[in-house]
């Protein structure tokens, strides 16, 4: 029987205020029992996967191996503004003027992810 994933860890400085960011991302609620200065905390995904965040003592020196892309239900550079005025930096735009590409963000404490065109984008332009 093949590997299910259950967790997607993310080391990190502080995990209550990275898990409050991507908490406000996703939409995802912090539970309760998670506060500020755990070691680990999270937020539930669909499907039942996790995002954990946990405390690692050295800084993101290099580029991500795994990274998340999200797909939004809104048009993808109205996400990526709502996203930046969540607290991301814009690293890389490869969003085209036909309405294709991505954008590549970091969170605050500096891990990439892309944020893709909508559903809707990705029918409009097939």
């Amino acid at each position: 029987m093949p590997s299910s994933v259950l967790h997607v860890s993310v080391d990190c400085a502080d995990p209550y205020k990275l898990c409050q960011f991507w908490s406000q991302v996703t939409g995802k609620p912090i539970p309760e029992e998670d506060q500020p200065g755990d070691d680990e905390t999270g937020i539930q995904l669909e499907g039942g996967i996790d995002m954990l965040f946990l405390r690692v003592p050295e800084p993101k020196t290099v580029k991500n191996r795994l990274h998340v892309c999200l797909q939004p239900d809104i048009p993808r550079d109205e996400e990526v503004e709502r996203i930046l005025g969540l607290g991301a930096t814009l690293v890389n735009d490869q969003r085209k003027p036909d309405g294709t590409g991505w954008a590549v963000l970091a969170d605050p404490e500096g891990n990439e992810f892309c944020v893709l065109r909508s559903a809707a984008e990705r029918a409009a332009t097939s």
